[in-house]
């Protein structure tokens, strides 16, 4: 169940981290979802790393460290893309 709630929380972690952080991105909003997915799973392993929880299903603290990782790798995308 994990990595399917990664992905389902990615699609929206995308969308609200593209809501949060406008801006011209290079690449459009497909490739802020894909980073959105990615940044959810990168998220969910480090956050399960570092000890403050996992991504285990549906529940807030899930979601909350999904849009995190989404957030960070659209930061991390911009500057890397200037």
């Amino acid at each position: 169940m994990g990595i399917i709630a990664w992905i389902i929380f990615g699609l929206i972690a995308g969308a609200i981290a593209k809501f949060l952080m406008p801006g011209k991105d290079p690449g459009g909003f497909i490739v802020t979802i894909i980073i959105g997915i990615l940044g959810a799973v990168v998220g969910g392993w480090i956050g399960t790393a570092l000890g403050f929880g996992s991504v285990s299903g549906f529940n807030i603290g899930s979601f909350v460290i999904a849009i995190i990782g989404a957030l960070v790798l659209l930061f991390l995308y911009r500057v890397v893309k200037k």
